[in-house]
């Protein structure tokens, strides 16, 4: 009976304690921690989109959250991104462009770092883009990574095969070459979104299609490169891209910056992520081989370091436009 009565009280303890997580993540104002919130008349929100882009959702969450509250006048969008998934990537555009358009809000794309593949697709969706000198842009095309790693098998003495129901559903397995015909079946799609690709850019920038076609190869510009050949508009930095969206929506000097409040973790979110942070998931790769993400075992997870020592986590994974791996 003793024992019985102390796991009720323990349960009853633990559901007590679920209450009051649930209370604090539903919202803080009951316990004097209310979230931030727009406060300013005239506002410039500030979005971030740093690292590889496999998913827009919370990006477009924050977006959507805060563009119809008409004290935000303007948008800056602060990129450090080397781009990722083609899908995404124009989904996030899309969005942007929508707000432009829809709204008539003024959004300036600006980077320091990075701002590359499908990061600057999503970034010519802006009225503006602004660039530091030295910040790497462009990489204006399409690539599919795969890896043939049937040596390596045959070295461990591993067999892998599957059974499909058509010849291209195993398409860019890593256990076997590449037939032919499936290289000529991704080459098409490459050249579907490349096609894609550039047009959206030649639109947006109102470049000349020689342009395109002479610099739309993949390559990257530094920023200074970017502005001379019409890329970006302006070299600058973050508070230069504030301060040209202020211009924009003719606020003079009469306004204040928002910035997302950053979620704050704490021991009743079970130590789960956000499954919508969208585009820092290269740092999960840094933490499974260490063996931190839920569910995975302490010490070093073996599988994880193999895909990331041979650089296979994004292979054979194709509609990735990205220019290569950016560390």
């Amino acid at each position: 009976m003793k024992s019985g009565n102390f796991f009720k009280k323990l349960l009853i303890i633990f559901l007590v304690f679920v209450g009051i997580g649930a209370l604090l993540k539903m919202g803080g104002d009951f316990f004097g921690e209310s979230e931030k919130r727009v406060s300013a008349k005239n506002t410039v929100l500030q979005l971030d989109m740093n690292g590889v882009i496999l998913n827009g959702k919370k990006f477009i969450k924050n977006l959507k959250k805060y563009k119809d509250d008409n004290r935000v006048k303007a948008i800056v969008i602060n990129i450090n991104s080397p781009g990722g998934s083609v899908g995404p990537s124009q989904e996030i555009y899309h969005e942007i462009k929508r707000v432009r358009d829809e709204l008539k809000k003024p959004i300036v794309c600006v980077t320091t770092g990075v701002m590359a593949s499908g990061a600057y697709y999503s970034a010519v969706a802006c009225d503006k883009i602004v660039v530091a000198p030295g910040a790497l842009v462009g990489s204006i095309g399409v690539i599919m990574e795969f890896a043939n790693l049937e040596k390596l098998y045959d070295w461990a003495k591993v067999s892998r095969y599957s059974i499909t129901s058509g010849k291209f559903k195993d398409s860019g397995a890593e256990y076997r070459g590449m037939r032919d015909d499936e290289k000529a079946l991704f080459q098409n799609m490459i050249n579907e979104v490349y096609g894609q690709f550039k047009g959206t850019v030649m639109k947006e920038r109102k470049l000349k299609e020689e342009t395109m076609n002479e610099y739309a190869d993949g390559r990257v510009f530094t920023g200074t490169s970017a502005v001379k050949l019409g890329f970006a508009d302006q070299e600058g930095f973050l508070d230069d891209a504030v301060k040209l969206a202020a211009d924009l929506a003719k606020l003079g000097d009469n306004y204040e910056v928002f910035e997302i409040p950053k979620k704050k973790m704490s021991i009743f979110d079970f130590g789960g992520r956000d499954s919508e942070d969208d585009l820092n998931s290269m740092a999960e790769y840094a933490d499974l081989l260490k063996g931190k993400l839920p569910g995975a075992a302490a010490g070093i997870n073996a599988e994880g370091a193999v895909k990331y020592l041979l650089r296979t986590q994004y292979l054979n994974q194709p509609m990735f436009i990205m220019p290569g791996y950016w560390e």
